[in-house]
C-alpha cells in the first residue's frame, strides 16, 4: 500500500513516514499545496493524508484538486484546526475521515487500516485458493499453515491479493509496494517475487505466482 502524506511541518512528516514505513507501507512527502496537489493528481496512492494549512495552496483546494481526479480515493485530513465547523467543512468538501493534532500514532495507523478496508468493502480477509491473508492482524497462511513474511513481501503480497486473477507490470508494483525514490533500474521486485515463491508456493500445488513474460506477474489459481 501507497500513501502520500502532504505536510508541511517536517517533524510530524517524518513522525508519520517512518511509523508507516516500519508498519510496511511505501510512503511519499510532500510539503507544500502545490506540489501535494500534482503529486495526488497524477500518481496512483491507496491513501492521503493531507494537512490543511499549507504554503503555496491551502488544503481543502488540494483536496478539491485530487478529489476531481481520484474519486473514491481515501483522504485523512490531518490539522491542528479542530472546531466542530472546520471538521464539517472537511468532511463535506471530500474528506474521507478527519484527525486533530496533536495525535496518536497508534490512532492515526488504525484510521488509515480503517480507510484503506472501506475501500476494500470493509474486508479484512483477502484469499486465494487455500493462500490467505489478514490485513489486520497481518498473519498469511496457505492450507492452514503459517507463512512469515518481511515487510516488503507482505505488502507486495498483499498487492497481488488484492489484485488476483489480474496481471500486474513491474511499473504498478513499484507504484503501490516501493515509495517515489525507488530505483525503477532495479531487480528488487523479481527479486522479492522469488523469495514469495520460495514461501508461498515451494512444494505446493497449484503454483499461485506466475511470470507474464515481458509483462509483470499474476497471481492467480488457474491453469496457464
Amino acid at each position: 500500500m501507497r500513501v502520500l502524506i502532504i505536510e508541511d511541518e517536517e517533524k510530524v512528516a517524518e513522525f508519520i513516514r517512518k511509523g508507516l514505513q516500519q508498519e510496511g507501507y511505501a510512503v511519499d512527502v510532500v510539503r507544500d499545496g502545490e506540489e501535494g496537489a500534482y503529486q495526488g493528481e497524477n500518481f496512483e496512492y491507496d491513501a492521503v493524508i493531507l494537512d490543511l494549512m499549507l504554503p503555496k495552496l491551502p488544503g481543502l483546494e488540494v483536496l478539491k484538486k485530487i478529489r476531481a481526479r481520484h474519486l473514491n480515493l481515501p483522504v485523512l485530513i490531518l490539522t491542528a484546526k479542530g472546531s466542530v465547523a472546520d471538521k464539517v467543512t472537511g468532511l463535506d468538501r471530500g474528506a474521507s475521515d478527519y484527525l486533530v493534532k496533536p495525535f496518536a500514532f497508534a490512532e492515526l495507523s488504525a484510521r488509515v487500516r480503517a480507510l484503506l478496508r472501506r475501500g476494500a468493502q470493509e474486508s479484512t480477509t483477502l484469499r486465494l485458493a487455500d493462500l490467505e491473508m489478514n490485513t489486520a492482524t497481518r498473519m498469511v497462511t496457505r492450507g492452514g499453515r503459517k507463512i512469515d513474511l518481511k515487510l516488503k513481501e507482505f505488502s507486495l503480497l498483499e498487492f497481488l491479493l488484492r489484485n488476483a486473477r489480474r496481471t500486474v507490470t513491474r511499473t504498478m508494483i513499484i507504484e503501490h509496494v516501493w515509495d517515489i525514490h525507488f530505483d525503477s533500474v532495479s531487480n528488487v521486485v523479481d527479486v522479492h517475487i522469488n523469495s514469495l515463491r520460495n514461501k508461498i508456493d515451494r512444494g505446493l500445488t497449484p503454483a499461485l505466482i506466475h511470470t507474464v513474460r515481458g509483462v509483470g506477474y499474476v497471481l492467480t489459481d488457474e491453469p496457464s
